[in-house]
């Protein structure tokens, strides 16, 4: 575990100023773990969908995430937070069961962390799956739907605060293929069968009225979610391709007769768990 007198890695400090270099360490530790080999692919797992990871591959190695420079412990209850190593025919893929919100008061830099960390242990694709209410009435309950863009509703960025000094890549990125139109095709070409959707990430951690939704299905949007979209505009920035998944685990607010809850999003994360699993099986496979 970090000394927790030591700034760059005790939580109620953190900075994002250090935000690299506690992306480097993290990688130094994982690259520790791992005894030099680097990742190629991180796969971030979402909402009841931690089950995912044993449908992989070969489990190389598992570790806490607090054990990591710059985790924090995240106090959602059906998180697993660990991270595992996994080999996936040729390829190492870091696995991260679970990630941090900003609900839980984290910073956006902070909720970025895991992915900085794995582009900086070798990462150049990153897969990030969430759980999401579906704003359109044919994607139902159950749906696997490719992210190909983002609406962020957060306010936030995870280049606040964040330095740029001549060596790192600008905050001014392009977001125009944030979501990579190669990744997509390739998983089409697993799976025929996934549609693709315009994501929307809230702040949460409650649900949105009815009315919220209303105004979300003007703007556009197919799903909303409470993460990724701060993920993967930090991946961008370091130049890794972003593939995201999203499986509709309710319909939102107003749009059916019962009400939105978290226990059937998690039971049904639960039960798509192995099939998210063995399509991103396929997806690296076919890099």
């Amino acid at each position: 575990m970090a000394d927790a007198d030591d700034p760059l890695h005790a939580t109620s400090t953190w900075n994002p100023r250090h935000a690299f270099e506690l992306a480097e360490q993290a990688a130094d530790r994982l690259a520790e773990q791992s005894d030099g080999v680097d990742h190629e692919v991180a796969l971030v797992l979402g909402t009841g969908l931690a089950a995912a990871a044993d449908a992989l591959g070969t489990v190389l190695w598992r570790l806490p995430l607090e054990s990591i420079p710059g985790f924090p412990p995240s106090f959602v209850s059906h998180q697993r937070s660990e991270v595992w190593s996994v080999e996936v025919g040729s390829r190492r893929v870091l696995v991260f069961l679970g990630r941090l919100h900003l609900y839980e008061g984290y910073g956006p830099a902070q909720v970025a962390h895991p992915v900085r960390t794995a582009v900086a242990a070798g990462c150049r694709t990153v897969v990030l799956t969430n759980a999401s209410g579906s704003l359109r009435e044919e994607v139902p309950p159950g749906e696997l739907v490719l992210i190909s863009d983002h609406v962020n509703l957060t306010g936030r960025s995870p280049m606040e605060g964040v330095p740029t000094d001549g060596i790192r890549p600008t905050p001014f990125v392009d977001l125009v293929e944030a979501w990579s139109p190669r990744l997509r095709a390739l998983a089409r070409s697993v799976d025929g069968s996934l549609g693709e959707g315009i994501y929307v990430q809230v702040p949460g951690p409650h649900f949105e009225t009815p009315a919220e939704i209303r105004m979300l299905r003007t703007l556009g949007a197919d799903l909303v979610g409470m993460s990724s979209v701060l993920e993967a505009i930090a991946a961008r920035q370091l130049g890794a391709e972003v593939l995201g998944l999203s499986l509709v685990t309710n319909l939102a607010a107003g749009m059916e007769t019962t009400g939105v809850s978290s226990t059937e999003i998690i039971e049904l994360g639960h039960r798509r768990s192995g099939d998210v699993g063995r399509l991103v099986r396929e997806v690296v496979l076919a890099l």
